[in-house]
């Protein structure tokens, strides 16, 4: 969606009168029991080991529950785990589950439940695999205790039970986690403060979940993803709405509660309200990323990827993204998340402004491209990757691209870029999207960065150096040697081009002003309630 359309459905929201007519009220004043919440997508892929989708991953914190919680300082905390002893030089760690764990159809948590599901989750995640690679055994000796030999000590041992993702590590009954990592499940049980109501969902428009009324939060303060998950409402009710002035109306006259990712360009209207309340969620920020196939001509050409990258301007792309704010983005950044520990100045000079289309037009040619067709895919149901994709489609045209551009809702552009078949057969050559800045911080979390061939992130790029640098930092002993090996990796990243950094934005959510006590990192529906 172009930010012409946003402002034009801004201006017809902001003529609405106000009173019922979207969704209807009554639900909304009987005594608050239930959240009505508008996502930024609807849940086309329900199981959180399936998709990196991050309304995935809201969908599977309300569903599942997990080992280990990061808090606000990102630090992992004690979850369904009671607490955890190190033996063996680092080489055995012995867990012991809570008291009163149940899961959603009655069964009590178990030790083996947690090991066939960091077995499934690890199938699919760089930090699970870089895990799975030093165990020698797991075995769960009691109900509520698991234990993990290694075969050399781990130091991300709770940073990788707790990993919020995407995908979250989160524990599923042993016969739904024993199902094909590569298949998905077809029941949606877990531990966690929800329950998902199947028979409400209707695709792309509702997605209802109940409050669990046997989960046992524990005790603490809640902060991003850890401490008690206390849940002040019987239903959260998630209402699709891919037009942004539908969604501005609804909010603005009290049919839903609280919009998550509304558009920049549309702040001056929901700021004049003064019934709805703006604030920071995801306060690390966002990350763009464009995410070539490295499988297919072009963008399996390294000297094609950098004619790209010598052309792009993130200042572009963030501006689509984020609007004219300057507080609101920042461009001229690398691949890790800036102002964070592995945040590098390595190479920033082939992403920084001015850039030169002729220079890249003429390296374009140079590299061999000849006129190939490029499937540029772009999210229509989210605005952020629409911006993105418009932008993109503008730089490949620009330099001389043949592009074909694929718009459809978010949950078919996940479902296709799983697709390894040439685009000619229903792949794709490009897909624009983003990442919060928790999710790029190091070599480990960041699931763009693997260049492990197929078993890399979608694109599947295949390249050792990076690979190389990825294992050093893991083996790293200490920060300053993971800065160094991180200047390293960003080097190689943008000189391979292994995916085109777009910049760093940020967004504010809002909500009616009678909601309180958000919890701020990630969008969770335990501890908010109604005033």
């Amino acid at each position: 969606m172009l930010r012409r359309d946003l402002l034009k459905g801004a201006a017809l929201a902001a003529t609405l009168p106000a009173g019922p007519g979207l969704l209807s009220r009554p639900a909304l004043a009987a005594g608050g029991g239930v959240l009505k919440f508008v996502p930024q997508a609807d849940v086309t892929v329900t199981d959180p080991v399936m998709t990196t989708a991050y309304i995935t991953r809201h969908h599977a914190l309300m569903v599942w529950d997990q080992l280990y919680g990061l808090d606000d300082k990102l630090i992992p905390q004690p979850q369904m785990v009671e607490g955890h002893t190190v033996e063996d030089d680092g080489k055995l760690w012995t867990f012991r589950l809570r008291e009163g764990l149940k899961f959603h159809d009655g069964e009590p948590v178990r030790g083996r439940d947690c090991i066939a599901s960091i077995r499934r989750w690890a199938a699919r995640d760089t930090l699970g695999q870089a895990l799975m690679g030093r165990v020698a055994e797991m075995a769960a000796p009691k109900d509520r205790v698991f234990t993990i030999r290694l075969t050399r000590p781990y130091g991300l041992m709770l940073e990788t039970l707790g990993k919020l993702g995407p995908p979250a590590l989160v524990i599923m009954p042993e016969r739904l986690a024993n199902t094909d990592p590569f298949k998905p499940i077809t029941e949606m049980i877990g531990s966690g403060p929800y329950r998902w109501k199947a028979d409400e969902r209707i695709v792309g428009a509702r997605v209802v979940y109940e409050r669990n009324p046997d989960y046992v939060p524990r005790q603490g303060r809640a902060e991003h993803a850890s401490g008690p998950k206390i849940v002040n409402f019987d239903r959260v009710e998630w209402h699709v709405m891919p037009d942004p002035g539908t969604a501005v109306a609804a909010l603005g006259n009290g049919e839903v509660d609280w919009w998550e990712n509304p558009p920049n360009d549309l702040m001056p209207v929901l700021k004049s309200n003064r019934n709805v309340v703006l604030e920071r969620v995801v306060t690390t920020g966002g990350m763009g990323t464009g995410v070539f196939n490295h499988l297919h001509a072009p963008f399996n050409n390294p000297a094609i990827r950098r004619a790209v990258l010598m052309a792009s301007s993130q200042s572009d792309f963030m501006t689509a993204a984020a609007g004219t704010d300057p507080s609101m983005s920042q461009a001229g950044v690398g691949i890790f998340a800036p102002d964070t520990p592995m945040a590098s100045t390595a190479a920033l000079e082939l992403v920084k402004e001015p850039r030169n289309i002729e220079a890249a037009r003429k390296a374009l040619k140079e590299a061999g491209y000849n006129g190939e067709r490029v499937v540029l895919m772009a999210a229509s149901d989210n605005p952020l990757l629409a911006a993105l994709g418009e932008v993109g489609r503008d730089l490949l045209t620009k330099i001389g691209m043949e592009v074909e551009y694929v718009v459809a809702d978010w949950g078919t552009v996940v479902q296709r870029r799983a697709s390894k078949e040439p685009p000619s057969r229903g792949g794709w050559n490009m897909f624009h999207t983003t990442w919060n800045g928790v999710d790029m911080l190091n070599p480990m979390v960041q699931q763009t960065l693997r260049a492990n061939g197929d078993k890399a992130w979608f694109g599947w790029p295949d390249i050792p150096r990076i690979e190389e640098l990825r294992t050093a930092w893991l083996e790293a002993p200490d920060l300053p040697s993971q800065q160094r090996i991180a200047n390293d990796l960003q080097r190689a990243a943008l000189e391979e081009v292994i995916y085109l950094p777009t910049g760093q934005y940020f967004i504010d959510s809002a909500w009616r002003s009678n909601i309180r006590d958000v919890v701020k990192g990630t969008f969770v529906f335990w501890n908010v309630k109604r005033a």
